[in-house]
């Protein structure tokens, strides 16, 4: 079984490989291969996450070469999970991509995106640092490549700055692991964490800085302000299907910080000790902050959902800054909530951009969208979600963070953060949605009458394509599920924080040399002695 868990990095790889080389004039095979792989790789996550769903870990060894020598692979709670949100994007945004045309508006469109699949995946599934670093500049490759499909000088400007940000992060990325390796001499996760917690407290000094670079890295890839900068135009400027799965992008950085610093940097290291609370929650509440009041002040639809997923990237880093399983497991539940429902409104303010004639994006009025009705009540459903209002997941994810931050030093804070920025946002969405929604319809009624607008606003032409119909549906129906099962994806949500704060199992699978069961309740876990499995890739 444990074969199977390079499948989702080995089969996008190969895919992308064989678009480029024998399918590159042949667009409907060109589609078909690239459907069936995502379909496929879905297929192969649920899978993995079933099998880690009672604690399991298994890892793959690349060569046969034992850790923490040759490359692993390492399949727990918190990866599996990853990677299945990755899985179920990837399939809607290629449904819109190819029932909106936009995978014909440039040649390589299929490959780069499989390539982006396999960076991600690979970020999720790696248990070595330098590793890590090699599927960041995967996935960002691709990315640069994803972000100009299409043309444009608007495009290739955001574009260059999404570069340009992201070398930043790279180059910090590379002397945080040369700081790692000269410490420690080893770049493997799990080795990493006994090395570092092995050394004198006095002889920490390249650890301490290691450990705050990478958090700038990471905090880059989240979006963390004052880092922030490069996210709302390269999104907004972005082809429609490419922000939708961007929206996942933004999760790899927030899944590293998680990963990195409850296994190599707990907090309970002299040396990370308040790295959280005096710095990384107050820029947490200020991103949280600085998105909502972009929203309300964006004069387009677009740059407006762009500052929403800022805000909610603040919120989600706020979760993660509490830094107990209670705040892990809100900041959890939050990130897969918010990944659809950015994911949707990125693909309904393409919708907007077509059927808006001139106006397209921009707040101002304009004659009504065609099939307005459907469109209206799509971006109704993500608004509310995106908001936090009640009863879908956002709702529910603000307030298991507020929850978790119950006993936190700067409660008053963050709870004062979250409520104000969701007011915020509210009024932001709403004002939005009455310009583009409410107020075409009045100018049409006031134009030529009622009804020719209602005539006008009906006919059978004007309603959406299918397949874009399906995919933003598609993701609306995750959020409805999310909300609809909260119970259960909650408990798997607290089972995965109560791994990841009981490390020891992770370290055993990854360094043993044998095959071996390990009950995690020898080390102290609540969770009721989950068993992990280590099977060698061979």
């Amino acid at each position: 079984m444990t074969h199977w868990l390079i499948l989702p990095i080995l089969l996008p790889g190969m895919l992308a490989a064989i678009l480029v080389m024998v399918t590159r004039y042949h667009r409907v095979l060109q589609r078909t291969f690239s459907l069936a792989g995502s379909v496929l790789t879905l297929a192969l996550a649920i899978g993995l996450f079933w099998r880690a769903s009672d604690g399991t870990i298994d890892i793959y060894q690349l060569g046969n070469w034992q850790a923490p020598f040759g490359i692993v692979l390492v399949a727990d709670r918190l990866s599996t999970l990853m990677v299945l949100i990755t899985a179920i994007l990837a399939p809607l945004v290629l449904l819109y991509a190819i029932g909106s045309g936009w995978d014909e508006r440039g040649r390589h469109f299929h490959p780069l995106f499989q390539f982006q699949i396999m960076g991600i995946m690979g970020a999720f599934l790696t248990g070595d640092m330098f590793n890590l670093f090699v599927f960041f500049e995967i996935l960002l490759i691709a990315s640069y490549g994803l972000m100009i499909h299409g043309g444009g000088a608007d495009r290739l400007r955001a574009g260059t700055q999404y570069v340009l940000f992201n070398l930043l992060g790279s180059t910090l990325f590379l002397f945080a692991l040369g700081t790692l390796y000269a410490q420690t001499g080893t770049l493997n996760m799990a080795d990493l964490a006994v090395r570092v917690a092995a050394l004198d407290p006095a002889d920490t000094a390249g650890i301490r800085v290691a450990a705050v670079l990478l958090l700038l890295v990471f905090a880059i890839k989240a979006a963390l302000l004052p880092l922030h900068f490069w996210l709302p135009a390269s999104y907004a400027e972005a082809p429609a299907p490419v922000a939708a799965l961007f929206a996942i992008m933004t999760k790899v950085g927030a899944y590293c910080i998680i990963r990195v610093y409850t296994l190599v940097f707990p907090t309970d290291l002299s040396l990370t000790q308040g790295l959280f609370d005096t710095w990384m929650m107050p820029a947490a509440l200020l991103t949280l902050m600085m998105g909502m009041i972009g929203v309300l002040g964006s004069n387009r639809v677009d740059r407006l959902v762009a500052f929403s997923v800022i805000g909610s990237m603040g919120l989600l880093l706020a979760a993660v800054s509490v830094f107990t399983p209670q705040g892990i497991a809100a900041a959890l539940y939050y990130a897969v909530h918010s990944t659809f429902a950015a994911a949707a409104l990125f693909l309904l303010v393409d919708v907007m951009r077509d059927r808006r004639g001139d106006v397209g994006v921009h707040l101002r009025d304009a004659a009504p969208i065609a099939g307005g009705a459907l469109v209206a009540g799509m971006f109704f459903v993500a608004a509310i979600a995106m908001t936090g209002l009640p009863p879908l997941s956002g709702f529910i994810g603000k307030l298991l963070v507020m929850t978790a931050a119950l006993d936190h030093p700067l409660e008053a804070w963050i709870w004062a953060a979250i409520l104000i920025g969701s007011l915020i946002a509210v009024v932001g969405f709403g004002r939005a949605g009455s310009q583009v929604f409410w107020k075409s319809h009045q100018v049409a009624t006031e134009t030529t009458g009622p009804d020719s607008a209602a005539e006008g606003s009906n006919t059978p032409e004007q309603t959406p394509p299918v397949l874009p119909v399906v995919a933003i549906g598609g993701m609306l129906t995750m959020l409805v599920a999310l909300t609809l099962f909260a119970g259960p994806v909650m408990r798997t949500m607290d089972a995965t924080a109560a791994q990841l704060f009981n490390p020891a199992p992770y370290i055993e699978v990854v360094l043993t040399t044998e095959g071996k069961v390990i009950d995690s309740g020898d080390y102290g876990d609540d969770t009721g002695g989950d068993a992990a499995t280590a099977e060698e890739g061979y």
